[in-house]
């Protein structure tokens, strides 16, 4: 069995290197949090950095945020469960079920010997590269994150998998914690991702092309993680080995079965066969099958009693973590807290709504309001309270629709594993028993990695929307060929959703000054003189649907 726990001695050094660390940030932090958000803000943060339970401080902060609302009819401590308790924001969500059916997965592949076959395999495979098992991790975290949603089962699924296989092999204990940490918001921007889904449908954009554009932006940061890993496998000295084909092909027999849960996974949601909590049930009973009775590396009787046990604590903590969190943002929601934040934040000056060409000023404030709304919410939240709120702001300076949902899904990649509130520290927290402000340090590398791949997709749009830019010219050269000016305005309509970021999309806006010369607010102009075809009335303009 695998031992995820560290020894009282190793606990002890942990400790002793974390408190001063803790001091000061406790110290620096509560001071910011009392300038911006008072002495409630101030609060939340010194008991987040001394270690306080996450959901008592979320579920605190809410009772104390409405029992303190200036609006008397507000006062009641019942006005916290409104969003636990509503099916389509948290009760009904599938995230309830997948994760204490992942988690449960984690366990019991952690508990087994997969890691000793994933090492053997890792080895066999990428031993002769630099980083080999930390870019295997990578992948898988990334794979499991665009399932899961960035909720943290990753970092139970992969993390409690690869974690003692990462340091058995050699690689130090910060850097294990800090890629299993931050592999739990990996894959956000890959298909067939949770927040994708749902930031189509709130911002209004074509979900199979946001899945496109998505590619390139998450292979990216993929990469310049693995180069890291190379990197980290070369200063510490990890060992590395010939590739021998007979190894290898022995290995592989021997991980076949754990090799097949991906494709359990996805070879249901892909033929639809199978919803994400089907594929969730599916994928349990198929592991304990494997490793009870395949492997029998686990006994029913002896092992899976206590597996349960641990696994649906530890879900039961991450499903309480977000049910207060979405408690806190039915009072942010009520009393328009991000909307106040931002407008703020452009209200300083740095940004005018009227200049495009300081459009950067925008980007710079974006990327740090959804750096903070992350922290502070999970990443379904945070899609459906900031997207509305952003839209009329990116649609003013004319932003791509793809460049901003790539920018807005990579800053919850970032927001999730950040210091001090990142969701991911508090489970990778809980999950292998550190004190959360130790986790600040390890973390540090992997966030200067992810947010340079943040800036370079921030201010090189290309990234993001290549994909689509050929489609845009086609459509553009075919209203170049329209034989008629109502062909050409209607074609062009369906190039300006794709082209910058509509307010309303049911009356998309040009996206050019040439455009916007040629069609004012959006319209066919009215030709008049002898012969000219009069514009066409509301009337019938409905006929078209009815």
């Amino acid at each position: 069995m695998n031992d995820l726990t560290l020894s009282p001695e190793e606990m002890q050094a942990i400790k002793a290197k974390g408190n001063p660390t803790a001091l000061v940030a406790v110290a620096a932090l509560a001071v910011v949090g009392y300038l911006c958000g008072g002495a409630l803000a101030a609060g939340v943060i010194v008991f987040a950095l001394f270690g306080t339970p996450l959901f008592t401080i979320l579920g605190g902060a809410s009772m104390l945020a409405f029992l303190s609302a200036h609006n008397i009819d507000e006062r009641y401590v019942r006005n916290i469960a409104g969003d636990i308790l509503d099916e389509v924001r948290f009760a009904g969500s599938p995230v309830l079920i997948t994760i204490p059916l992942f988690t449960f997965v984690g366990y019991v592949m952690a508990e087994s010997k997969t890691p000793d076959r994933i090492v053997r395999a890792s080895q066999a495979f990428f031993g002769w590269m630099p980083g080999g098992l930390a870019i295997v991790c990578i992948v898988a975290s990334a794979f499991f994150t665009a399932l899961t949603g960035g909720s943290g089962v990753t970092i139970v699924a992969i993390g409690g998998l690869l974690y003692p296989a990462l340091r058995k092999q050699g690689y130090s204990d910060a850097f294990s914690l800090g890629l299993i940490t931050t592999g739990g918001s990996l894959g956000l921007l890959l298909p067939p991702s949770l927040p994708i889904l749902v930031y189509s449908l709130i911002a209004r954009v074509d979900m199979n092309k946001t899945f496109r554009v998505g590619l390139v932006p998450g292979i990216l940061v993929m990469v310049f993680l693995a180069i890291y890993a190379a990197y980290v496998g070369i200063r510490e000295g990890v060992k590395r080995e010939p590739f021998h084909a007979k190894e290898a092909a022995s290995a592989l027999w021997m991980i076949k079965w754990e090799m097949l849960i991906p494709v359990v996974i996805l070879g249901g949601l892909a033929t639809g066969l199978t919803n994400l909590e089907e594929s969730a049930a599916l994928a349990a009973f198929y592991t304990f099958v494997i490793e009870v009775f395949i492997y029998k590396d686990l006994e029913i009787k002896k092992d899976l009693p206590r597996i349960a046990k641990s696994s649906m604590a530890l879900a039961g903590a991450v499903i309480l973590i977000l049910s207060m969190a979405n408690a806190l943002v039915s009072y942010l929601i009520d009393h328009q807290i991000p909307k106040k934040a931002f407008e703020a934040m452009t209200h300083m000056g740095i940004v005018n709504l009227n200049d495009p060409s300081k459009s950067w000023q925008f980007l710079l404030i974006l990327n740090v309001f959804l750096l903070i709304l992350g922290m502070v919410m999970d990443g379904f939240s945070a899609i459906i309270v900031a997207v509305p709120l952003i839209i009329p702001f990116a649609a003013a300076v004319k932003m791509e629709p793809f460049h901003l949902a790539m920018i807005f899904l990579l800053n919850l990649e970032v927001a999730y594993c950040c210091p001090p509130l990142g969701l991911n520290l508090f489970i990778s927290s809980f999950r292998f028993n550190r004190p959360v402000v130790s986790l600040y340090k390890v973390v540090m590398p992997f966030m200067a990695i992810l947010t340079g791949a943040l800036l370079l997709i921030t201010y090189v749009p290309s990234i993001s929307t290549f994909s689509v830019s050929k489609e845009i010219k086609t459509a553009r050269a075919e209203a170049a060929a329209a034989s008629s000016p109502e062909d050409k305005y209607r074609i062009l309509r369906d190039t300006w959703l794709l082209e910058c970021v509509q307010e309303d999309t049911t009356n998309p806006q040009p996206c050019t000054a040439e455009d916007t010369k040629l069609y004012p607010h959006g319209q066919l102009p009215v030709v008049e003189g002898p012969g000219a075809t009069p514009a066409a009335s509301e009337e019938d303009l409905m006929k078209d649907f009815q």
